[in-house]
């Protein structure tokens, strides 16, 4: 039953009529709201919890400069969120995703033979492409390396933008080019406030389409700050992609991404400090400090140099004096168990298990494997959002540029969408999961097999990152260098 307030009270002895309708709407109300006691108004623990509903811009932008500098603070600093972020770099990237082009051979007219040919050929001239630190603007690193510093920015930032200049190099056959932009550079032209055609220093069209990017030609925080904008069209007039924005979108109308760390800075920066003043507290008991307490008025000061301690000394003191003993308590004996429990919520909050976080593998093989599989399926799908908006637009800018050229034959390719789009069908492979139990996993995994469920080219791939008939070509090599040498019969 709702309550009449003191508002209510008041409107009641000029108006009742109106006091009456008041109350019946308050009271309509709560009872549509009371279907989720979270929209609750009545209940103490929420009557004063009030949201907003604003765009996802409006939520995300005042906020994000803030975030950016306390997730990169935290990088710096705090060897949990260090663990956290390599643990992501090793296990989605690795040393560099690499590419398996797998054409539609099929509606391209083509027989496996021809399709394989193809593939390997498209393959080596984009490993050749990678493999060369040309391949980055600045020519400090090649793909693979730039791949770690790409899901790095974007996990610390929010974001990260790739534009793709041609550039033009002597004895290099490729102009494609990338060079990374951090997060903080792209911004309003002049910082004009934010509007719902330009955001963030991304001007959408009426469908939300980015259209065109506002990029400082310095970092706001570098040593000169140059304030001039350079204004990258997303698409060039040919359809080629001018930049690439890497983040994650979670939801409608969004332009800019949150840094991964948003959610867990809190409770890392409160941790952090708990630890340090635990720490210091176990200093302070570890060196036993003593604290002389005089009563006498007329006692004269000491130096420090006159007292000390000793091992089975003993010390007489003087009238009136007596010892206190700094005693902090340390160590906590509730500190692990506390700590744990924060780290498993900061765990849930990064979407890594405490094992895989904190690498302590103490449980059993069941619960040890539970955990593994447990981020290994949030690891492979942040592996499909970075392919999907970073590793594949790449690969197909060097291929159009290879087909271009010449160096790849490729009919109906520059003509047709649909034919470019199967002559471009590519599966990406990188760091695998490791086994626990190698004897155990590889029986399932050859049962899998043998029961149809699965194929020999996707457990290579899973289990240690090859390619089966890659693996096949080797091991016959192998084999006959074995029997050449005499230390295998030929059968």
């Amino acid at each position: 039953m709702v309550k009449p307030s003191l508002l209510d009270k008041a409107i009641a002895i000029f108006s009742p009529e109106r006091a009456v309708k008041r109350l019946k709407a308050k009271t309509a109300f709560e009872y549509y709201a009371r279907s989720y006691e979270g929209a609750s108004t009545e209940k103490k623990s929420l009557k004063y919890w009030r949201g907003t509903l604003k765009s996802a811009d409006r939520d995300d932008l005042p906020s994000l400069k803030l975030l950016r500098a306390r997730s990169r603070d935290l990088f710096r600093n705090d060897p949990v969120v260090i663990g956290a972020i390599e643990t992501n770099l090793d296990s989605v990237v690795g040393a560099g995703l690499r590419v398996q082009s797998q054409i539609d051979f099929e509606y391209l007219g083509m027989n496996e033979d021809e399709a394989s040919e193809w593939e390997n050929k498209a393959e080596r001239i984009f490993n050749n492409w990678a493999k060369s630190v040309n391949a980055d603007a600045s020519r400090q690193k090649n793909f693979y390396e730039l791949q770690a510093v790409a899901l790095a920015s974007a996990l610390l930032s929010g974001d990260v933008f790739a534009i793709t200049p041609a550039i033009k190099r002597e004895f290099w056959p490729f102009e494609t080019a990338i060079s990374l932009i951090e997060a903080d550079r792209v911004c309003n032209e002049n910082f004009v406030p934010d509007s719902n055609e330009l955001a963030g220093g991304i001007r959408v069209n009426e469908y939300g389409e980015p259209v065109e990017y506002h990029i400082l030609k310095t970092h706001p925080g570098g040593y000169n700050l140059n304030l001039e904008w350079i204004k990258f069209p997303a698409w060039g007039e040919s359809g080629r992609r001018l930049v690439i924005h890497l983040f994650k979108q979670t939801r409608p109308g969004q332009r800019r991404g949150i840094p991964y760390l948003a959610p867990v800075i809190k409770h890392l920066k409160l941790l952090g400090d708990y630890t340090e003043a635990e720490l210091t507290a176990a200093l302070i008991s570890g060196l036993f400090t003593v604290f002389l307490k005089n009563e006498n008025p007329d006692a004269e000061p000491f130096e420090d140099e006159e007292l000390k301690l000793g091992p089975g000394a003993i010390v007489a003191l003087n009238p009136m004096e007596d010892i206190a003993v700094a005693d902090p308590k340390r160590p906590n004996s509730a500190y692990d168990a506390f700590v744990k429990g924060i780290l498993e919520q900061i765990g849930v909050g990064l979407n890594i298990p405490y094992e895989i976080l904190m690498k302590h593998f103490t449980s059993s093989y069941t619960a040890a494997r539970a955990s593994f599989l447990e981020a290994w399926r949030a690891f492979k799908t942040r592996r499909a959002w970075f392919v999907n908006g970073f590793c594949q637009p790449i690969y197909e800018l060097v291929i159009t540029e290879a087909v271009l050229k010449g160096y790849l034959e490729a009919p109906g390719f520059l003509e047709d969408p649909f034919v470019r789009a199967a002559y471009l069908k590519t599966t990406w492979y990188g760091p695998t999961p490791g086994q626990i139990n190698e004897k155990v996993e590889t029986a399932a995994a050859a049962q899998r097999v043998a029961e149809g469920f699965s194929t020999r080219t996707k457990e290579a791939a899973e289990m240690n990152g090859t390619d089966f008939f890659e693996n096949i070509r080797k091991a016959k090599k192998e084999n006959e260098a074995m029997i050449k040498a005499g230390l295998k019969e030929e059968k």
